[in-house]
């Protein structure tokens, strides 16, 4: 009997039919129902502004996803006074009953997942297996949260017996919430890069004040219902929406917040980052702010497999991830085959509408990435050439939308600056080295070190992991070079301008950074 179907990012190419059915229903209900209007949800009440904004599709911008509210810093205020308001009692209610309901909540989501894609696609321009992806791995990192606190018997140890005449001693440590939590997410992964940190900051007690980004509020409004629908407490979890500068800011820049988890760019991250270290005491800043992530291919490597995982890393969600494959070193003698086969499957990758089925690539979120693109591209013309792609695509059912090609790119000289700067986008660039020590040497000569990927012998790969500066790293693996991480599997997280903590999220150290040490003695 075969084991039944998990959707992980490593399983999602080959899915069982009735998810593309299921899929299919989601996305005709949703698009039946467009253009309503959504609160923001504070202190467990639903909450509108004056000013409203609508969400609409990067795939066609005169389709209106829905009406949001353009929030206000004092929204911000009154949902951190909600949240500590509402942390009295929840940092105080046993582990075993909070896990009890962020279980629930993950169900929602698993039960609600079909629904969750067909926005994520609309609304982020996700392929359909990307979009479910997004979903699962949020359920999953939530359980996970869940499974570790209670593996852990809710982080409090008994520890050593002082050797005292006369009398007995009892020595506890225990892990106790901060506080209230922020956390301010990113439009990629809008579901698992809110409900992730989301989940943790809950199950270890803290309350919340969560802030996606203005391009993705629909997706995170799903996850606020499913919180809401779990039955937390009013107060416990806090959804706002509107600008960076306004309601992002206001939410920083409060001395009442405790700790804050921050997914984006490594110009923001860093401003966060310091702006956090002028309060009034250190508090936990949990920042992952990008990468630029390297493909190393060796002279023994398997180019079927090589082939397969850059392509699905370097293009998937159209190269908007911050563990895209970006950059490729390959090996002089195979370094003309490897290019060949590259460009010969990313010219046969499909770009279109990101809710049809043989769709691999959607659009680029918004007109900002659009034109980044476009400049970025017109660039590399000057000081490389195309091996693929090079250009946006214009007609026809592209014409509304934010479409770019599959770009694949060579002979740009290594000081060019786009050899270092994330461009968040579907282009990667490829360059021929004589030796893995020449490779090895430029992967790491850069600020970031998010993830890194592998194709050689095993021995080779023995000394790839030991050299590379990289939270993630992955050999021979054709489910993807750089990406695919899963809670539970590969812990995902940055060293060098990649990340703050050196723990990564879904592995087994990353829980624990949601709450502090207190240690306690008693003498009977």
């Amino acid at each position: 009997m075969s084991e039944p179907f998990r959707l992980t990012y490593a399983t999602m190419y080959d899915p069982p039919a009735h998810l593309h059915s299921s899929y299919d229903t989601a996305v005709a209900n949703l698009k039946a129902n467009l253009g309503k209007e959504y609160g923001m949800i504070i202190d467990g009440k639903e909450r509108f502004a004056i000013k409203k904004t609508e969400d609409t599709s990067p795939i066609d911008t005169s389709i209106v996803l829905g009406v949001f509210q353009s929030g206000t810093a004092q929204d911000s205020l009154d949902a951190i006074a909600a949240a500590q308001r509402a942390f009295k009692t929840w940092g105080r209610t046993p582990w075993q009953e909070r896990i009890a309901l962020m279980r629930k909540a993950a169900a929602l989501i698993d039960e609600r997942i079909f629904h969750f894609g067909a926005v994520i696609s609309m609304e982020v321009g996700k392929n359909r297996m990307e979009a479910m992806g997004d979903a699962a791995e949020t359920a999953d990192l939530i359980r996970y949260a869940c499974d570790q606190i209670e593996a852990n018997n809710g982080y409090t140890v008994e520890m050593g017996v002082d050797p005292l005449k006369g009398y007995q001693s009892r020595n506890v440590s225990v892990l106790r919430p901060y506080g209230v939590w922020v956390v301010i997410s990113p439009f990629n992964f809008p579901c698992a890069l809110t409900g992730g940190p989301a989940g943790a900051a809950l199950v270890a007690g803290n309350t919340l004040v969560m802030k996606p980004a203005s391009d993705t509020v629909f997706t995170v409004r799903l996850l606020a219902e499913c919180f809401r629908d779990a039955g937390l407490p009013d107060g416990v979890f806090n959804y706002v929406t509107g600008g960076g500068g306004t309601v992002g800011q206001a939410l920083i820049d409060s001395p009442d917040v405790a700790g804050i988890t921050f997914t984006g760019s490594y110009d923001i991250g860093m401003k966060i980052y310091r702006t956090y270290a002028n309060g009034r005491y250190p508090r936990p800043t949990i920042l992952e702010m990008g990468g630029k992530n390297p493909a190393i291919v060796s002279r023994h490597a398997d180019l079927d497999r090589a082939t397969q995982g850059i392509i699905r890393s370097a293009f998937g969600l159209q190269g908007q991830k911050c563990s895209a494959a970006s950059r490729i070193f390959a090996e002089a003698p195979i370094y003309d085959e490897l290019a060949a086969r590259l460009a010969e499957a990313t010219s046969k990758l499909t770009v279109g509408d990101p809710t049809k089925r043989e769709t691999f690539m959607g659009p680029v979120i918004n007109q900002w990435a659009y034109n980044d693109f476009k400049a970025f591209n017109e660039d590399l013309s000057q000081h490389g050439r195309f091996l693929s792609g090079g250009h946006v695509l214009t007609e026809g059912d592209y014409a509304k939308g934010y479409f770019c090609t599959p770009t694949l790119a060579a002979d740009v000289p290594m000081s060019h600056p786009l050899w270092k700067q994330e461009m968040f986008l579907p282009i990667t660039m490829i360059h021929k080295v004589e030796s893995l020590e020449e490779a090895m040497g430029l992967a790491n000569d850069v600020d970031y070190g998010l993830t890194a990927g592998f194709f050689g012998t095993s021995e080779e790969a023995e000394w790839f992991f030991e050299h590379i500066e990289a939270g993630v790293s992955y050999a021979n693996r054709p489910q993807g070079a750089t990406t695919g991480a899963w809670p539970g599997f590969q812990p995902f997280g940055g060293w060098k301008g990649s990340g703050s903590s050196g723990k990564n999220a879904g592995g087994v150290y990353y829980l624990p950074m949601y709450m502090h040490e207190q240690s306690r003695t008693v003498i009977a």
